[in-house]
């Protein structure tokens, strides 16, 4: 009895198929080498060269890119001068990641300085740049932290939209500031965004951060956040650049498959000016 032949590809057209799918496959990763690459560039172009400080008050950043380095272009600082003399201070991080991450960050960032521009009480700031985000319906949405110093009181003022708490450290130790806040910008219109008021009156360090910092596959974020303050508690006297050194380093530990970014403040109590 004989058996009937099957009707399957040859080898030769298997080869052929696979030659065709591994050529598509090495495409896409080119597309999105490329799409990383983008990302970057804007990225650190849209990140301030420079952050301002006065007598009294150094300031220090650093922003490190995802291990895999798939998942970038979405964490952001920026510091500037508002026009009544005070300072403001952000640090946030878009849902998402690739270049619609970087350009909405681009967006963000923009549209909390032009808010900043016409109010610097940090509840009015946030609340104003969410209300901007949704009249121009993306589909992303970001957590950020905005503060305002106000040097002629040493005052330190701060808001929070859905983002990590800062860690604070002076020579009474270092903690976690689990202080209220309010939803992302960009998820529902007219939000309130409560106000925490601190006078920096003696010496230490605030330090702000995104969560590709504290968490990864190998730490919780609990975890990472106890490493960060133990760092800061016993680093809060050293130069503002020294320790986001030492604070971003955490996220090696972490084996982070986001994005990290750092803000030190670091101050000497006073007066500043």
């Amino acid at each position: 009895m004989n058996r009937r032949r099957g009707t399957g590809p040859s080898p030769e057209e298997l080869l052929a198929i696979l030659g065709r799918l591994t050529g598509q496959v090495m495409e896409r990763i080119k597309l999105q080498q490329a799409r990383v690459a983008l990302a970057v560039e804007l990225q650190r172009h849209m990140l301030p060269p420079e952050l301002p400080g006065l007598r009294g008050l150094t300031t220090a950043a650093r922003y490190v890119p995802a291990q895999t380095g798939l998942d970038i272009g979405g964490d952001w600082y920026d510091a500037f001068a508002l026009p009544d003399g005070s300072l403001g201070f952000v640090i946030g991080d878009v849902q998402g990641h690739d270049v619609e991450a970087a350009a909405f960050m681009g967006q963000v960032r923009t549209g909390l300085r032009a808010v900043a521009g016409a109010t610097t009480d940090p509840g009015d700031v946030l609340e104003r740049a969410n209300n901007l985000l949704l009249s121009m319906s993306s589909d992303l949405l970001a957590t950020c932290t905005f503060l305002r110093f106000e040097p002629t009181c040493g005052e330190l003022a701060g808001a929070r939209a859905g983002h990590l708490p800062a860690i604070w450290g002076t020579a009474a130790g270092a903690e976690v500031l689990t202080d209220p806040g309010g939803l992302p910008l960009g998820v529902f219109p007219d939000q309130r965004y409560p106000v925490t008021r601190r006078r920096l009156d003696r010496t230490g360090a605030f330090v702000l951060l995104t969560d590709g910092v504290v968490e990864g596959p190998r730490f919780p974020i609990e975890q990472g956040l106890a490493r960060v303050t133990g760092i800061v508690g016993a680093a809060y006297g050293a130069p503002a650049d020294d320790l986001a050194a030492q604070v971003v380093a955490v996220a090696d530990l972490t084996g982070h498959t986001d994005d990290a970014a750092v803000l030190v403040l670091r101050h000497d109590g006073g007066p500043y000016g």
